[in-house]
């Protein structure tokens, strides 16, 4: 068999649904199954950078995903106390790449996703939570079996892995909000407040909006009311820059949410017959990576190109974990260092990207995109 005609998407998400649109366009039968009954808007908001751009390109999408985000400039990261610490030069690293960095509610990129999908036509099969045996018998019916289904609890992943690949817990917490109604201090820049073991992040997004994580060290506590969490973050950083303040007065209080983050290390494989994993059921970084929902488009279209060539499927699949797994690792790698800095025994605050020049940064966001 070389090209396969059904496939079978386990988890409509970024990774899910992109895979779906790109591989309905090339012309294969995609049936797509969400565990929960609408699309899941879980994370407050996204930073695309130029290599989520390409693939959104590639899927006719990135004019849209400009016209509903921002366009930061500049990356600032200050200290507790509001004082500069470093910049970096957005702007400059997205004329290297050639494509533009954009910051986007997550709920306003998965409602561009799914409608890019309706229009092809192609319906999600919402409430279809799977076991081991439901996976079994998509093997036998789809010529390829997907798992798009998340770095938590991956059915997917574990018939891969039956022994189990737990993620892991790196020691800290975020809750996230959306803020409305804010001026236009942030000026374009993403601001980042660190103090020794608590993290502040600021994210500008379309006109007046922002989208905003408050971290620190926490052990996982599932009893606890999810009040007291919201509680402890006002305590915490109440004393914090005017930007902090203002954004939690002014929070949508139906946006929070408490995360405990975890990530995934970098595993052997991500396929096993017709069965593969992708996006964070396969490589899940820390969001100090800033790649997430970018190596989750990555992989779609990567894919997708790659079931395209001749070849059988066992080829394609392997080839698709040799050429993804580096730039994926050192994804996770990135991400966990930065939370080290930060949340570590011995925190050590550091400019964003520090010893990363706009062109080396540049040329591993691009690595491996082109079009053929």
């Amino acid at each position: 068999m070389n090209n396969p005609h059904r496939i079978a998407i386990v988890g409509a998400g970024v990774a899910g649904i992109a895979l779906a649109i790109l591989a309905t366009k090339r012309g294969y039968q995609v049936s797509l199954y969400e565990r929960g009954n609408r699309i899941s808007s879980i994370g407050a908001g996204v930073t695309l950078w130029p290599n989520a751009l390409f693939v959104l390109r590639q899927m006719e999408l990135q004019t849209e995903v400009e016209r509903i985000g921002g366009t930061p400039q500049a990356m600032r990261q200050f200290d507790h106390f509001g004082t500069l610490q470093g910049e970096f030069d957005i702007s400059k690293v997205n004329a290297l790449s050639g494509f533009p960095s954009v910051t986007v509610l997550r709920r306003d990129l998965m409602n561009l996703l799914a409608s890019a999908l309706d229009d092809l036509g192609v319906k999600i099969h919402f409430g279809c939570p799977m076991t081991a045996q439901d996976i079994s018998e998509l093997k036998q019916d789809f010529e390829l079996v997907v798992g798009a289904d998340g770095r938590m609890n991956s059915v997917v992943r574990q018939t891969l892995f039956p022994s189990g690949v737990r993620p892991r817990y790196q020691g800290f917490i975020n809750i996230i909000g959306i803020s409305e109604r804010v001026d236009d201090t942030l000026d374009h820049a993403i601001h980042d407040f660190r103090g020794p073991g608590e993290r502040f992040g600021i994210v500008p997004a379309k006109a007046g909006v922002c989208f905003w994580a408050g971290a620190w060290n926490a052990p996982i506590d599932r009893e606890r009311p999810l009040s007291t969490w919201y509680d402890e973050m006002h305590q915490r950083f109440q004393g914090w820059p005017d930007p902090v303040k203002k954004v939690l007065k002014t929070y949508d209080t139906a946006s929070l949410n408490r995360i405990f983050v975890h990530d995934l290390d970098a595993l052997p494989y991500w396929h096993r017959d017709n069965v593969l994993i992708i996006g964070d059921a396969a490589h899940a970084p820390l969001p100090t990576s800033g790649q997430g929902a970018c190596q989750a488009l990555e992989d779609a279209w990567h894919l997708d190109r790659l079931l395209g060539e001749q070849g059988t499927i066992e080829d394609a699949l392997t080839e698709f974990y040799q050429q993804r797994i580096d730039k994926t690792s050192a994804a996770q790698a990135v991400g966990r260092q930065v939370a080290q800095r930060i949340f570590g025994h011995h925190p050590e605050p550091q400019p964003p990207a520090t010893g990363i020049s706009p062109e080396q940064l540049s040329q591993f966001w691009m690595l491996g995109l082109e079009v053929v």
